[in-house]
């Protein structure tokens, strides 16, 4: 675990896909099509993406103009490409930034994120499509945060860094079987003395119940010759009585 980082070094779509970064298995269709999606960044963007910021959940009312506004702040701007719609031309909701210096870039990076621009929170990040190893855009499963009500979640980003992951140690379960062949036979010898003790206590059962019919019957009929024996002293005293 010594090599654990918040922040994904290189992209893993299906360690994206985990809280900790420790998933086995993908757990949701668009891991899987990210996993076997051979993504290729655009050729045709042009600059230098280690001096070009990210910015997101941008109003879509935002325009250029008033992110350069925002962000000239930080520092000289070289280029702002805010991403449209080819069809329709309405802003997709971010945008590219592209700084002179380092410097700037560093600064607004720190500075700018969760910045509200036009009543709305945005997100700020570096360029990840040309500098992360094995990028894989959202639009393919992959990509980092998500909402949750989409179910596809993915970590290791600024966003929604990764938790570390708790280390538990290798236990046996001996009580599913995964115990020694020793035990196992004693835990069956086990279940046949319990049957063995159910059984004989089934046959004394039946043998006792017959005599507690019996004795319930005498019972019966000892406490019919009393009253019967009560019934006919009262008469005789009557008849004295007379």
């Amino acid at each position: 675990m010594t090599d654990w980082a918040p922040i994904a070094k290189e992209y893993d779509p299906l360690k994206a896909g985990s809280i900790d970064g420790t998933d086995e298995e993908p757990h949701d269709r668009a891991i899987w099509r990210a996993m076997l999606a051979r993504y290729v960044p655009n050729k045709g963007v042009t600059g230098d993406p280690h001096l070009t910021l990210f910015v997101a959940r941008l109003n879509l009312q935002t325009t250029e103009e008033k992110l350069k506004e925002v962000f000239s702040r930080y520092g000289d701007i070289r280029k702002i490409r805010l991403v449209r719609d080819l069809v329709t031309g309405f802003s997709k909701g971010y945008a590219f930034i592209e700084y002179k210096e380092e410097r700037a870039l560093l600064k607004a990076h720190r500075d700018a994120n969760r910045l509200v621009i036009d009543q709305h929170e945005i997100f700020v990040d570096f360029e990840l499509e040309r500098t992360l190893k094995g990028w894989i855009p959202r639009r393919l499963g992959g990509g980092f945060g998500g909402k949750k009500e989409s179910g596809q979640l993915r970590f290791g980003g600024r966003d929604r860094p990764f938790r570390k992951p708790i280390n538990l140690p290798n236990m046996k379960n001996d009580f599913y079987g995964e115990g020694s062949a020793e035990k196992r036979n004693w835990s069956r010898e086990g279940t046949r003395d319990w049957r063995t003790r159910d059984r004989d206590h089934e046959r004394s059962r039946d043998k006792r119940w017959p005599e507690r019919e019996r004795s319930w019957t005498w019972g019966e009929s000892e406490r019919d010759r009393d009253s019967k024996e009560e019934r006919s002293r009262g008469r005789e005293r009557k008849d004295r009585d007379r």
